[in-house]
């Protein structure tokens, strides 16, 4: 299978395009500033604001599945916009699409949200976001919109970065106990998005792991695997606080893995340190 991965040198897209060129897939990942280093993938620079960039890289490729893993939190001309052209250009010359979404397209208000839920977004990111699915699930209707929760690694995550920045000092900061998701190992994930893209599904799928723990959680046990001090911690709710977002979202992810051979871990599995 021809596979274009869009955003291939993001945390995301590059272990979709290792996993993909270690299953014997011919391989082509974009980049906008500088490509990756994994061997056997063709780099190719594009740029999901420019749409002739979108055009040009689907002909090249002539990929059978275009799986967008590509965003910017602050740029809606990328996140929303961008994404939407790829849509549209995927559908046009035939390609299967799976777009890559994500949990800030709910509030919180309900807390429990199954991939029937409706997007009801707070943030200008989950605004984005939302815009795309929309518009995705009218334009390419047997595309896969498949949306996701914090994204965690072996110690290359963001959010592993902050943990370790907070744990040694580097940093301050503070981790809310009120602020609650349902993260998925990155391993995890690709796994399941590549096995999406081989298959007939389409619409709306949750792909997050099965613990429901806070930023503060996710932090100590993140710390407690990694052998640092849990007690640098501080811990806060943001509630409390001036910065936006959604508290309490709980993506469940039950229809969607009974579909799928790949399990998705929770935090507290993927996460804990033999003794």
């Amino acid at each position: 299978m021809d596979i274009l991965i869009v955003g291939g040198s993001g945390f995301l897209g590059r272990e979709l395009a290792h996993q993909a060129s270690a299953s014997g897939h011919t391989v082509t990942a974009t980049f906008t500033t500088r490509a990756g280093d994994i061997p056997g993938i063709h780099w190719l620079a594009m740029d999901l604001r420019r749409g002739e960039e979108i055009t040009r890289a689907l002909r090249k490729t002539e990929p059978d599945v275009v799986i967008n893993a590509a965003y910017r939190k602050a740029d809606w001309a990328t996140t929303a916009d961008g994404a939407i052209c790829l849509a549209m250009a995927a559908t046009q010359h035939g390609c299967r699409l799976v777009h890559v979404s994500s949990d800030a397209v709910f509030s919180g208000a309900d807390v429990h949200y199954d991939e029937s839920a409706t997007p009801d977004p707070i943030t200008p990111y989950g605004a984005a976001k939302a815009a795309a699915e929309t518009a995705i699930r009218q334009l390419a209707p047997a595309a896969v919109v498949a949306r996701t929760s914090l994204i965690i690694g072996d110690g290359d995550s963001g959010h592993e970065a902050l943990v370790h920045d907070l744990a040694t000092g580097r940093r301050k900061g503070v981790l809310y106990t009120d602020d609650i998701r349902c993260p998925v190992h990155v391993t995890d994930l690709a796994r399941a998005l590549l096995e999406l893209a081989s298959s007939d599904h389409t619409g709306v799928c949750h792909l997050a792991g099965t613990d429901a723990v806070s930023r503060h959680e996710l932090g100590v046990l993140i710390a407690e695997r990694d052998e640092l001090d849990a007690t640098m911690l501080t811990a806060g709710r943001r509630a409390d606080s001036d910065s936006p977002g959604a508290l309490n979202v709980r993506l469940d992810s039950t229809r969607t893995q009974h579909t799928l051979r790949t399990t998705l871990r929770g935090a507290r599995d993927f996460l804990h340190r033999e003794r």
